[in-house]
């Protein structure tokens, strides 16, 4: 798609390879150095809890396929943004999150959000256990969430990602497990495929908290009866993009410095004139 960002003239172009990760190495590697930035989709390269970061050892293969062009998976947009979103939501007269109970489906891929939800008064929690390993076990706080991530981290992040997180035609399935954390939660929040892996069929009256999602995906939600979709990115021709596509569009624009902090993003975000994306799409809320 072609579009205007900042002002400046842009083309977003989304290539998906079904999970192939050799495809994927020889996409970046002919393009690199054609391109202004790459965003890395279905597979984090890094994941923070609190001040320390741990990559993923086949995303970080992928990675190195790019020389010239930098290449960004979204985590250092992600932790700005979606703080900012949270703050934002505190007291949105439709939203109104302060307080409310909230299913994180993966706190460690978000943990600007999460620190964010706690600090605003939320009750949380953390489905990392059951969404990306299959454990019905809810993490509550996030010491207990810190814990296990110095524990278990470090392991995980040598597996190949499609062993946690579903990829190909895995995401189109869903499964019906786990429907009393979503019945619990008033606000279900995260990753979309991590939410639609075991979306229950009644989820009325919920708000969804994401990003990344398409008609399809819009339909879905509203089939089963969710009332609010807010989402963290901007709306492109019906879809928001994820952070790694934002990320990439924002390095692209200060001239490939993938080093960007936090206050680059925040001051980017502000020329972008960034609201969070809210769709009501029931009557009923919670």
């Amino acid at each position: 798609m072609e579009t205007t960002f900042l002002g400046e003239p842009v083309v977003i172009e989304r290539i998906g390879t079904d999970g192939d990760r050799k495809r994927v190495i020889e996409l970046i590697r002919s393009l690199d150095g054609e391109v202004d930035a790459f965003g890395m989709g279905g597979i984090d390269r890094y994941i923070y809890v609190n001040r320390r970061r741990y990559t993923f050892r086949e995303a970080e293969k992928i990675a190195q396929a790019a020389k010239r062009t930098p290449i960004l998976d979204g985590s250092g947009l992600k932790n700005t943004l979606e703080r900012i979103v949270v703050e934002r939501l505190l007291e949105h007269p439709e939203v109104q999150l302060r307080g409310k109970k909230v299913l994180l489906v993966s706190a460690v891929d978000r943990f600007g959000m999460a620190e964010a939800l706690v600090q605003a008064g939320c009750e949380v929690v953390f489905g990392d256990l059951i969404f990306a390993l299959g454990l019905p076990i809810p993490i509550r706080t996030l010491s207990t969430l810190e814990r296990l991530a110095k524990v278990t981290a470090p392991l995980l992040t040598k597996l190949p990602i499609s062993f946690l997180y579903p990829t190909g035609k895995n995401q189109e399935m869903i499964r019906s497990k786990y429907e009393r954390f979503y019945r619990e939660a008033d606000v279900i929040a995260g990753d979309f495929h991590f939410i639609r892996r075991y979306l229950p069929e009644n989820i009325s009256g919920k708000v969804i908290l994401t990003n990344t999602v398409t008609q399809e995906d819009i339909a879905l939600l509203s089939s089963r009866g969710a009332h609010l979709l807010v989402t963290t990115t901007p709306q492109f021709d019906g879809r928001s993009f994820g952070t790694n596509v934002m990320e990439a569009l924002l390095v692209a624009l200060e001239n490939r410095k993938a080093d960007l902090r936090a206050e680059d993003y925040c001051r980017l975000l502000e020329q972008l004139g960034f609201e969070p994306y809210i769709q009501r799409l029931s009557s009923s809320g919670v």
